[in-house]
Protein backbone atom coordinates (compact mmCIF):
# COMPACT_ATOMS: atom_id res chain seq x y z
CA UNK A 1 0.00 0.00 0.00
CA UNK A 2 1.39 3.34 -1.14
CA UNK A 3 0.59 5.03 2.47
CA UNK A 4 2.45 8.48 0.62
CA UNK A 5 0.01 8.94 -1.83
CA UNK A 6 -2.73 8.00 0.48
CA UNK A 7 -1.45 10.76 2.64
CA UNK A 8 -1.46 13.47 -0.64
CA UNK A 9 -4.73 12.55 -1.54
CA UNK A 10 -6.36 13.38 1.63
CA UNK A 11 -4.45 16.63 2.43
CA UNK A 12 -5.47 17.99 -1.30
CA UNK A 13 -8.79 17.12 -0.39
CA UNK A 14 -8.36 19.49 3.04
CA UNK A 15 -7.95 16.53 5.40
CA UNK A 16 -6.19 18.37 7.75
CA UNK A 17 -4.06 15.02 9.05
CA UNK A 18 -5.21 11.56 8.09
CA UNK A 19 -3.97 8.15 9.81
CA UNK A 20 -4.42 4.42 8.82
CA UNK A 21 -4.37 1.40 11.22
CA UNK A 22 -3.52 -1.79 9.02
CA UNK A 23 -3.95 -5.14 10.60
CA UNK A 24 -3.00 -8.35 8.70
CA UNK A 25 -3.98 -11.98 10.50
CA UNK A 26 -3.06 -15.23 9.55
CA UNK A 27 -4.99 -17.82 11.45
CA UNK A 28 -5.28 -21.65 11.73
CA UNK A 29 -8.45 -22.90 13.59
CA UNK A 30 -8.65 -26.70 13.95
CA UNK A 31 -11.66 -28.48 16.02
CA UNK A 32 -11.81 -32.23 16.79
CA UNK A 33 -15.32 -33.23 17.86
CA UNK A 34 -15.48 -36.70 19.32
CA UNK A 35 -12.91 -38.51 16.97
CA UNK A 36 -13.87 -36.51 14.05
CA UNK A 37 -12.42 -33.60 12.24
CA UNK A 38 -15.47 -30.78 12.36
CA UNK A 39 -13.47 -27.90 11.55
CA UNK A 40 -10.45 -26.89 9.35
CA UNK A 41 -10.15 -23.30 8.82
CA UNK A 42 -6.93 -21.25 7.21
CA UNK A 43 -7.46 -17.44 6.37
CA UNK A 44 -5.77 -14.39 5.58
CA UNK A 45 -7.73 -11.00 6.22
CA UNK A 46 -6.58 -7.67 6.10
CA UNK A 47 -8.44 -4.25 8.02
CA UNK A 48 -8.04 -1.13 7.13
CA UNK A 49 -9.03 1.68 9.78
CA UNK A 50 -8.52 5.29 8.49
CA UNK A 51 -9.19 8.37 10.71
CA UNK A 52 -8.93 12.27 10.02
CA UNK A 53 -9.65 15.57 10.64
CA UNK A 54 -11.71 17.61 8.69
CA UNK A 55 -13.39 20.93 8.77
CA UNK A 56 -12.20 20.40 13.23
CA UNK A 57 -13.86 17.05 13.09
CA UNK A 58 -12.77 13.38 13.11
CA UNK A 59 -14.05 11.36 10.56
CA UNK A 60 -13.31 7.53 10.37
CA UNK A 61 -13.66 4.94 7.80
CA UNK A 62 -13.36 1.01 7.79
CA UNK A 63 -12.77 -1.68 4.60
CA UNK A 64 -11.41 -4.76 3.82
CA UNK A 65 -11.41 -4.00 0.26
CA UNK A 66 -7.96 -2.50 0.08
CA UNK A 67 -6.54 -1.21 -2.93
CA UNK A 68 -4.64 1.55 -4.12
CA UNK A 69 -7.48 2.62 -6.70
CA UNK A 70 -9.71 2.83 -3.82
CA UNK A 71 -8.02 5.82 -2.07
CA UNK A 72 -10.28 8.66 -3.46
CA UNK A 73 -13.53 6.72 -2.12
CA UNK A 74 -12.25 6.16 1.13
CA UNK A 75 -11.39 9.71 2.06
CA UNK A 76 -14.26 10.79 0.47
CA UNK A 77 -16.27 8.19 2.75
CA UNK A 78 -14.02 9.48 5.67
CA UNK A 79 -14.91 13.28 5.11
CA UNK A 80 -18.65 12.26 5.05
CA UNK A 81 -18.07 10.59 8.53
CA UNK A 82 -16.62 13.70 9.59
CA UNK A 83 -19.61 16.01 8.14
CA UNK A 84 -21.89 14.05 10.44
CA UNK A 85 -19.91 14.25 14.00
CA UNK A 86 -21.99 16.78 15.81
CA UNK A 87 -19.67 16.53 19.30
CA UNK A 88 -17.17 19.21 19.52
CA UNK A 89 -14.63 17.63 22.01
CA UNK A 90 -11.01 17.94 20.87
CA UNK A 91 -9.44 15.29 18.04
CA UNK A 92 -6.13 14.34 17.89
CA UNK A 93 -4.07 12.97 15.46
CA UNK A 94 -0.52 12.06 17.60
CA UNK A 95 2.82 12.57 16.53
CA UNK A 96 4.25 9.81 18.40
CA UNK A 97 6.33 9.61 21.54
CA UNK A 98 9.99 10.17 22.24
CA UNK A 99 10.61 5.98 22.91
CA UNK A 100 8.93 3.26 22.57
CA UNK A 101 9.51 -0.04 24.39
CA UNK A 102 10.92 -2.45 22.13
CA UNK A 103 9.36 -6.49 22.91
CA UNK A 104 11.24 -8.55 19.96
CA UNK A 105 9.95 -12.10 21.92
CA UNK A 106 6.25 -10.99 20.68
CA UNK A 107 7.42 -11.96 17.61
CA UNK A 108 9.99 -14.77 18.21
CA UNK A 109 7.12 -17.56 18.24
CA UNK A 110 8.29 -21.18 18.16
CA UNK A 111 5.00 -22.55 16.52
CA UNK A 112 6.80 -22.77 13.67
CA UNK A 113 8.51 -26.09 15.30
CA UNK A 114 5.64 -27.96 14.07
CA UNK A 115 4.46 -28.74 10.76
CA UNK A 116 0.65 -28.03 9.99
CA UNK A 117 -0.03 -31.67 10.44
CA UNK A 118 1.46 -31.96 13.47
CA UNK A 119 -0.57 -29.48 14.88
CA UNK A 120 -3.57 -31.01 13.35
CA UNK A 121 -2.06 -34.77 14.97
CA UNK A 122 -2.00 -32.77 18.64
CA UNK A 123 -5.22 -31.40 18.49
CA UNK A 124 -6.18 -35.13 17.51
CA UNK A 125 -4.15 -36.61 20.98
CA UNK A 126 -5.54 -34.23 23.05
CA UNK A 127 -8.87 -35.08 22.55
CA UNK A 128 -8.19 -39.02 22.68
CA UNK A 129 -6.54 -38.34 25.92
CA UNK A 130 -9.37 -36.71 27.27
CA UNK A 131 -12.12 -38.98 26.21
CA UNK A 132 -10.14 -41.98 27.59
CA UNK A 133 -9.19 -40.83 30.89
CA UNK A 134 -12.86 -41.54 32.46
CA UNK A 135 -15.63 -43.69 31.02
CA UNK A 136 -18.16 -40.90 32.22
CA UNK A 137 -16.84 -38.34 29.76
CA UNK A 138 -19.57 -38.88 26.89
CA UNK A 139 -18.85 -35.81 24.53
CA UNK A 140 -15.71 -34.41 23.96
CA UNK A 141 -13.91 -31.71 22.00
CA UNK A 142 -10.22 -30.35 21.03
CA UNK A 143 -9.76 -27.06 19.70
CA UNK A 144 -6.24 -25.32 18.26
CA UNK A 145 -6.16 -21.86 17.16
CA UNK A 146 -3.20 -19.82 15.82
CA UNK A 147 -2.77 -16.14 14.46
CA UNK A 148 0.06 -14.39 13.31
CA UNK A 149 -1.26 -10.51 13.29
CA UNK A 150 1.30 -7.58 11.92
CA UNK A 151 0.07 -3.91 12.89
CA UNK A 152 0.92 -0.94 11.07
CA UNK A 153 0.15 2.38 12.02
CA UNK A 154 1.15 5.24 10.15
CA UNK A 155 0.32 8.97 9.82
CA UNK A 156 0.87 12.11 8.10
CA UNK A 157 2.38 13.72 10.97
CA UNK A 158 5.49 11.20 10.45
CA UNK A 159 4.08 8.29 13.09
CA UNK A 160 5.59 5.05 11.72
CA UNK A 161 4.84 2.33 14.00
CA UNK A 162 4.24 -1.60 13.20
CA UNK A 163 4.47 -4.61 15.49
CA UNK A 164 3.80 -8.84 15.22
CA UNK A 165 2.50 -10.99 17.42
CA UNK A 166 1.80 -14.57 16.90
CA UNK A 167 0.11 -16.81 19.43
CA UNK A 168 -1.57 -19.81 19.86
CA UNK A 169 -4.78 -21.04 22.06
CA UNK A 170 -5.17 -25.61 22.55
CA UNK A 171 -7.73 -26.81 24.40
CA UNK A 172 -10.39 -28.79 25.01
CA UNK A 173 -14.03 -29.07 26.79
CA UNK A 174 -16.09 -32.09 27.83
CA UNK A 175 -19.25 -33.34 29.18
CA UNK A 176 -19.46 -35.89 31.93
CA UNK A 177 -22.32 -37.86 32.59
CA UNK A 178 -23.47 -40.28 35.02
CA UNK A 179 -26.98 -41.46 35.99
CA UNK A 180 -29.36 -37.79 35.68
CA UNK A 181 -26.34 -35.53 35.93
CA UNK A 182 -24.56 -33.85 33.40
CA UNK A 183 -21.33 -31.34 33.58
CA UNK A 184 -19.39 -29.86 31.42
CA UNK A 185 -16.11 -28.16 31.92
CA UNK A 186 -13.08 -26.65 29.65
CA UNK A 187 -9.70 -25.79 30.25
CA UNK A 188 -7.18 -24.57 27.37
CA UNK A 189 -3.30 -22.97 27.15
CA UNK A 190 -2.70 -19.67 25.18
CA UNK A 191 1.18 -19.48 24.22
CA UNK A 192 3.94 -19.34 21.54
CA UNK A 193 5.93 -22.01 22.23
CA UNK A 194 4.75 -25.66 22.10
CA UNK A 195 6.44 -26.65 24.90
CA UNK A 196 3.69 -25.05 26.72
CA UNK A 197 1.58 -27.32 25.49
CA UNK A 198 1.11 -30.22 28.18
CA UNK A 199 -1.57 -32.40 26.72
CA UNK A 200 -1.90 -34.79 29.29
CA UNK A 201 -2.03 -31.49 31.86
CA UNK A 202 -4.87 -30.45 29.95
CA UNK A 203 -6.46 -33.34 29.54
CA UNK A 204 -6.76 -34.27 33.56
CA UNK A 205 -7.78 -31.04 35.02
CA UNK A 206 -10.25 -30.87 32.27
CA UNK A 207 -11.72 -34.51 33.20
CA UNK A 208 -11.59 -33.96 36.87
CA UNK A 209 -13.61 -30.75 36.89
CA UNK A 210 -16.09 -32.42 35.23
CA UNK A 211 -16.23 -35.75 36.60
CA UNK A 212 -16.17 -33.91 40.58
CA UNK A 213 -19.16 -31.96 39.85
CA UNK A 214 -21.41 -34.83 39.15
CA UNK A 215 -23.98 -34.95 41.70
CA UNK A 216 -23.65 -31.35 42.86
CA UNK A 217 -26.95 -30.23 44.38
CA UNK A 218 -27.48 -26.75 45.92
CA UNK A 219 -26.96 -25.52 49.60
CA UNK A 220 -28.50 -23.40 52.35
CA UNK A 221 -28.75 -19.86 51.86
CA UNK A 222 -26.74 -17.56 54.18
CA UNK A 223 -22.94 -15.67 54.28
CA UNK A 224 -19.95 -18.10 53.66
CA UNK A 225 -16.63 -16.76 53.26
CA UNK A 226 -15.20 -18.44 50.35
CA UNK A 227 -12.53 -19.40 48.01
CA UNK A 228 -12.99 -17.14 44.20
CA UNK A 229 -11.15 -19.53 42.03
CA UNK A 230 -9.24 -18.20 39.94
CA UNK A 231 -10.60 -18.30 36.68
CA UNK A 232 -13.94 -17.50 38.53
CA UNK A 233 -12.32 -14.69 40.24
CA UNK A 234 -11.26 -13.08 36.17
CA UNK A 235 -14.16 -13.53 35.37
CA UNK A 236 -15.60 -11.62 37.54
CA UNK A 237 -13.08 -9.28 36.82
CA UNK A 238 -13.93 -9.14 33.37
CA UNK A 239 -17.41 -7.43 33.67
CA UNK A 240 -16.15 -4.74 35.65
CA UNK A 241 -13.33 -3.34 33.71
CA UNK A 242 -15.89 -0.58 32.11
CA UNK A 243 -15.85 1.15 35.75
CA UNK A 244 -11.47 1.91 35.41
CA UNK A 245 -12.26 3.32 31.99
CA UNK A 246 -11.36 7.54 32.06
CA UNK A 247 -14.73 7.64 29.79
CA UNK A 248 -17.05 5.85 32.24
CA UNK A 249 -15.63 7.50 35.38
CA UNK A 250 -16.16 11.54 33.42
CA UNK A 251 -19.49 10.89 32.65
CA UNK A 252 -20.31 9.69 36.15
CA UNK A 253 -21.25 6.14 35.25
CA UNK A 254 -18.33 4.48 37.62
CA UNK A 255 -18.52 3.98 40.93
CA UNK A 256 -14.62 5.14 41.14
CA UNK A 257 -15.46 8.84 40.68
CA UNK A 258 -13.43 11.37 42.73
CA UNK A 259 -11.90 8.18 44.27
CA UNK A 260 -8.24 7.99 42.94
CA UNK A 261 -5.65 7.68 45.65
CA UNK A 262 -8.00 6.80 48.39
CA UNK A 263 -8.53 3.00 49.15
CA UNK A 264 -11.41 1.22 47.37
CA UNK A 265 -9.99 -2.47 48.44
CA UNK A 266 -8.36 -4.32 50.58
CA UNK A 267 -4.84 -3.75 50.85
CA UNK A 268 -3.53 -8.03 49.31
CA UNK A 269 -5.25 -5.98 45.80
CA UNK A 270 -2.54 -5.39 43.58
CA UNK A 271 -4.08 -4.70 39.89
CA UNK A 272 -1.92 -4.31 36.82
CA UNK A 273 -2.37 -3.58 33.38
CA UNK A 274 0.73 -5.13 31.61
CA UNK A 275 1.03 -4.21 27.77
CA UNK A 276 4.60 -6.13 27.90
CA UNK A 277 3.28 -9.42 29.00
CA UNK A 278 4.65 -12.24 26.63
CA UNK A 279 3.05 -14.77 25.10
CA UNK A 280 -0.02 -12.44 24.58
CA UNK A 281 -1.89 -10.62 21.60
CA UNK A 282 -3.12 -8.27 23.55
CA UNK A 283 0.80 -6.93 24.17
CA UNK A 284 2.61 -4.06 22.66
CA UNK A 285 4.33 -0.88 22.55
CA UNK A 286 1.74 1.58 21.24
CA UNK A 287 -2.18 1.65 21.11
CA UNK A 288 -4.45 2.30 18.65
CA UNK A 289 -3.65 5.96 18.96
CA UNK A 290 0.57 6.08 18.72
CA UNK A 291 0.70 6.31 22.44
CA UNK A 292 3.44 4.38 23.91
CA UNK A 293 1.95 1.69 26.28
CA UNK A 294 3.24 1.12 29.75
CA UNK A 295 3.03 -0.86 32.65
CA UNK A 296 0.77 0.40 35.52
CA UNK A 297 -0.84 -0.50 38.66
CA UNK A 298 -3.96 0.47 38.72
CA UNK A 299 -4.98 -0.36 42.39
CA UNK A 300 -1.96 -0.26 43.92
CA UNK A 301 -2.11 -2.36 47.85
CA UNK A 302 -5.73 -1.23 47.68
CA UNK A 303 -5.15 2.22 46.72
CA UNK A 304 -6.74 3.56 43.59
CA UNK A 305 -3.87 5.39 41.13
CA UNK A 306 -4.76 5.78 37.88
CA UNK A 307 -7.99 4.84 35.48
CA UNK A 308 -7.40 4.05 32.00
CA UNK A 309 -7.09 7.08 29.61
CA UNK A 310 -6.73 7.78 25.53
CA UNK A 311 -5.76 11.02 24.36
CA UNK A 312 -9.48 12.36 24.32
CA UNK A 313 -10.44 11.43 28.17
CA UNK A 314 -6.62 12.72 28.99
CA UNK A 315 -7.02 15.83 27.77
CA UNK A 316 -10.30 16.62 29.87
CA UNK A 317 -8.64 15.66 33.12
CA UNK A 318 -5.22 16.77 32.06
CA UNK A 319 -3.25 14.41 32.31
CA UNK A 320 -1.08 11.97 30.29
CA UNK A 321 -3.16 9.02 27.75
CA UNK A 322 -1.93 5.58 29.47
CA UNK A 323 -1.37 4.11 26.52
CA UNK A 324 -5.20 2.39 26.32
CA UNK A 325 -7.19 3.69 22.88
CA UNK A 326 -7.99 0.43 21.41
CA UNK A 327 -10.80 -0.65 19.20
CA UNK A 328 -11.94 2.54 18.89
CA UNK A 329 -12.31 2.85 22.56
CA UNK A 330 -10.61 2.57 26.02
CA UNK A 331 -9.61 -0.88 26.67
CA UNK A 332 -6.99 -2.50 28.87
CA UNK A 333 -4.13 -4.53 27.87
CA UNK A 334 -3.26 -7.65 30.03
CA UNK A 335 -5.65 -7.07 33.27
CA UNK A 336 -4.47 -8.94 36.15
CA UNK A 337 -4.53 -8.88 40.00
CA UNK A 338 -1.00 -9.53 41.30
CA UNK A 339 -0.53 -12.92 42.52
CA UNK A 340 0.16 -13.35 46.15
CA UNK A 341 2.62 -16.11 48.03
CA UNK A 342 0.26 -18.59 48.76
CA UNK A 343 -0.73 -22.50 46.98
CA UNK A 344 -4.42 -23.40 46.46
CA UNK A 345 -3.84 -26.12 48.78
CA UNK A 346 -3.06 -24.12 51.73
CA UNK A 347 -5.73 -21.39 51.18
CA UNK A 348 -8.04 -24.16 51.24
CA UNK A 349 -6.65 -25.49 54.75
CA UNK A 350 -7.32 -22.09 55.94
CA UNK A 351 -10.86 -21.82 54.74
CA UNK A 352 -12.04 -24.24 57.77
CA UNK A 353 -15.48 -24.49 57.05
CA UNK A 354 -17.11 -21.88 53.17
CA UNK A 355 -17.03 -22.58 49.80
CA UNK A 356 -14.94 -22.72 46.61
CA UNK A 357 -16.18 -20.95 43.93
CA UNK A 358 -15.07 -23.04 40.34
CA UNK A 359 -17.02 -20.69 37.96
CA UNK A 360 -19.86 -18.09 37.31
CA UNK A 361 -22.47 -17.83 34.23
CA UNK A 362 -23.92 -15.21 33.18
CA UNK A 363 -21.54 -12.21 33.67
CA UNK A 364 -22.22 -9.73 31.09
CA UNK A 365 -26.28 -9.55 32.40
CA UNK A 366 -25.23 -10.49 36.05
CA UNK A 367 -23.01 -7.38 36.36
CA UNK A 368 -23.84 -3.65 36.29
CA UNK A 369 -20.22 -2.10 36.14
CA UNK A 370 -21.79 1.44 37.01
CA UNK A 371 -23.12 0.39 40.30
CA UNK A 372 -20.58 -2.51 41.06
CA UNK A 373 -23.06 -4.93 41.83
CA UNK A 374 -23.51 -8.53 40.81
CA UNK A 375 -25.87 -11.60 41.13
CA UNK A 376 -24.70 -14.78 39.17
CA UNK A 377 -25.03 -18.44 39.49
CA UNK A 378 -22.06 -20.51 40.34
CA UNK A 379 -20.71 -23.82 40.76
CA UNK A 380 -18.18 -25.27 43.46
CA UNK A 381 -17.36 -27.14 46.40
CA UNK A 382 -18.75 -27.03 50.42
CA UNK A 383 -15.62 -27.36 52.37
CA UNK A 384 -15.67 -28.67 55.84
CA UNK A 385 -12.51 -28.66 58.10
CA UNK A 386 -10.86 -27.18 55.76
CA UNK A 387 -11.27 -30.51 53.19
CA UNK A 388 -13.62 -30.61 50.23
CA UNK A 389 -16.90 -32.50 51.14
CA UNK A 390 -19.32 -32.67 47.88
CA UNK A 391 -19.85 -30.63 44.81
CA UNK A 392 -22.94 -27.56 44.66
CA UNK A 393 -24.57 -25.92 41.69
CA UNK A 394 -27.81 -23.69 41.51
CA UNK A 395 -27.07 -21.20 43.77
CA UNK A 396 -26.25 -17.83 43.23
CA UNK A 397 -23.52 -15.54 44.94
CA UNK A 398 -24.33 -11.59 44.82
CA UNK A 399 -23.13 -8.43 46.31
CA UNK A 400 -20.74 -5.44 45.33
CA UNK A 401 -17.38 -5.98 43.65
CA UNK A 402 -15.71 -2.77 45.03
CA UNK A 403 -17.20 -4.14 48.79
CA UNK A 404 -15.90 -7.89 48.00
CA UNK A 405 -12.40 -6.70 47.04
CA UNK A 406 -12.00 -5.10 50.69
CA UNK A 407 -12.91 -8.24 52.13
CA UNK A 408 -10.06 -10.19 50.33
CA UNK A 409 -8.07 -11.32 53.12
CA UNK A 410 -5.44 -13.28 50.85
CA UNK A 411 -4.28 -13.48 47.30
CA UNK A 412 -2.76 -17.15 45.60
CA UNK A 413 -0.16 -17.52 43.81
CA UNK A 414 -2.10 -19.58 40.65
CA UNK A 415 -2.79 -16.52 38.60
CA UNK A 416 -4.73 -17.26 35.64
CA UNK A 417 -6.34 -15.38 32.48
CA UNK A 418 -9.13 -16.13 30.72
CA UNK A 419 -9.10 -16.05 26.60
CA UNK A 420 -9.44 -11.80 26.62
CA UNK A 421 -6.41 -11.65 28.98
CA UNK A 422 -8.32 -10.79 32.22
CA UNK A 423 -6.35 -12.77 35.38
CA UNK A 424 -6.09 -13.17 38.32
CA UNK A 425 -5.29 -15.59 41.49
CA UNK A 426 -7.54 -17.46 43.35
CA UNK A 427 -9.05 -15.10 46.34
CA UNK A 428 -10.09 -15.42 49.39
CA UNK A 429 -12.93 -13.90 50.67
CA UNK A 430 -15.21 -13.47 54.08
CA UNK A 431 -18.61 -12.89 54.31
CA UNK A 432 -20.54 -13.48 50.63
CA UNK A 433 -23.93 -13.46 50.00
CA UNK A 434 -25.10 -17.45 49.23
CA UNK A 435 -28.34 -17.71 47.80
CA UNK A 436 -29.49 -21.52 47.98
CA UNK A 437 -32.02 -23.30 49.09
Amino acid sequence: MDFKLLFDKAKKKNVEAIQVHLEEVQEIDFHIFNGELDKHQLADTRRLSLKGIYDGKMGKMTTEDINDDNMDEWIAALIDSAKAVESTDPVFIYEGDTDYRDIPELSQSHLDTLSHDEKLQMTFDLEKKVKELDDRIKISQAFYGEATKKVTLKNSKGLDLSKNVTNALLGADCVAREDDDSRSSFEFVQSNDPADFDLNKIARDLVDRAVSQLGAKSLKSGRYDILLENRASATLLQGFVGMFKAEAVQKGMSKLKDKLDQTIASSNITLVDDPFKLKSTKSGSFDDEGVATKYKEIIKEGKLTTYLYDLKTAKKDNVTSTGNAFAGGIAPTNLYIQKGNESFDALLSELDNGLVITSLQGVHSGTNPISGDFSLQATGYLIKDGEIERPIALFTISGNYLDMLKQVDSVGEDLKFTFAYIGSPTLRINNVIVSGE
